[in-house]
């Protein structure tokens, strides 16, 4: 008789998904973590431009186009003085398969990765496909990792610890001095440190800096993506970056996983990297003006919740009942535990959207708390 793996048991549909599902077409969606601007005209032309000559049509190198591994390259060194040969980059199908292949090429039956509780919600089901085991570290009141307690949380049987800043789904930015001190805990612990910096580019208050900066091994691997960076989420193209001895082990995966990202993909976001950067500017400066709209509301509310410091989520206490009286109401959030045990209590709200629709849905937010207190 056909069965199912065990790893594939082991996980199931995401929790955003399902408060997706559950709400009217109408809703106001404050689920979804997708900006709402369009990537850039430049990079939408460079993808029809190469469609229309032919340079579109077939497969490219397994790593991804030379020339848009190169211009990656020449980001990290640009915006964080990060040496990286364009052969130690690989171009994946977001930033999905990027954390997927890291997790393949490094995790084994049985081994541990540590995660942050609450944490995007691919992590856990990542390790599990990779047959390991997560292994959930409570956050600060303040919603960031502590480095204390990842390091006191490591066994024999780690194999990797994930950092996630700017973070979802809580908006946090690790300090320096925290960052520096994961990758320090890498190098002595002799594990991998897989760095999530998709939401890089979105900091509104403290500054992003990324483990690799200060590792000394090559126990770091960053994971980013155009989709968060130039609002390309639909492009479904991002990249994993590190030494030649990891990259070579997660070609292997990406070369069956995948074979290689979308070419269109990879013209556009060469274009992306290499062309007028102004929506990046443009786009963190209206995140922020947002951000301020929906804490003040939600303090408005009577509801707790720590300022993000970046990317676009906000993550308030809220009290029992409240996720689904805004469900029922038409308001998309989603509920804390959807992102971890430690969530439990909490819900997340993306305010990539509209000032307009924020908020209405605050006022909705509004007369959902006073109908559960």
């Amino acid at each position: 008789m056909s069965e199912f793996s065990d790893r594939i048991e082991k996980v199931s549909i995401s929790g955003i998904r399902e408060v997706f599902e559950a709400a009217g077409e109408d809703a106001i969606n404050l689920g979804i973590g997708q900006p709402d601007f369009a990537a850039p005209e430049h990079a939408r032309r460079a993808a029809i431009e190469a469609i229309k000559d032919g340079r579109a049509d077939a497969y490219t190198e397994n790593k991804g186009i030379r020339s848009l591994r190169e211009a990656i390259a020449a980001k990290h060194e640009r915006d964080q003085g990060i040496e990286r040969h364009p052969d130690d980059i690989i171009a994946t199908a977001g930033g999905s398969e990027a954390l997927h292949i890291a997790m393949e090429a490094h995790v084994g039956s049985g081994d541990e990765v540590i995660i942050p509780d609450p944490g995007f919600v691919s992590y856990d089901a990542l390790t599990k496909l990779a047959d390991g085991t997560p292994v959930p570290v409570p956050l600060r009141d303040d919603l960031t990792l502590d480095p204390a307690a990842v390091e006191e949380a490591i066994t024999d049987d780690t194999a990797a610890f994930i950092v996630n800043s700017p973070g979802n789904p809580t908006g946090a930015v690790s300090p320096p001095e925290d960052i520096r001190e994961f990758a320090r805990i890498a190098d002595e612990h002799d594990v991998l440190c897989i760095s999530d910096e998709v939401y890089e580019y979105t900091v509104f208050d403290g500054e992003f800096r990324s483990p690799a900066e200060f590792a000394e091994t090559d126990n770091v691997v960053v994971v980013n993506s155009a989709s968060k960076l130039y609002s390309m989420t639909g492009w479904r193209l991002g990249w994993v970056h590190g030494s030649s001895r990891r990259i070579e082990r997660m070609v292997r995966a990406h070369q069956y996983v995948q074979a290689c990202a979308s070419a269109p993909a990879q013209f556009a976001a060469e274009a992306a990297l290499t062309g007028p950067q102004g929506i990046v500017d443009e786009m963190t400066d209206s995140f922020q003006r947002r951000r301020d709209i929906v804490v003040d509301g939600l303090e408005d509310i009577g509801l707790t919740v720590p300022t993000p410091k970046g990317a676009f989520y906000a993550m308030p206490e809220v009290p029992d009942g409240f996720v689904d009286e805004c469900l029922e109401r038409g308001v998309i959030v989603v509920p804390g535990e959807a992102f971890g045990a430690n969530g439990d209590g909490y819900a997340r709200l993306s305010y990539a959207t509209d000032e307009a629709s924020l908020h209405e849905a605050l006022d909705i937010m509004a007369e959902a708390y006073d109908a559960v207190v």
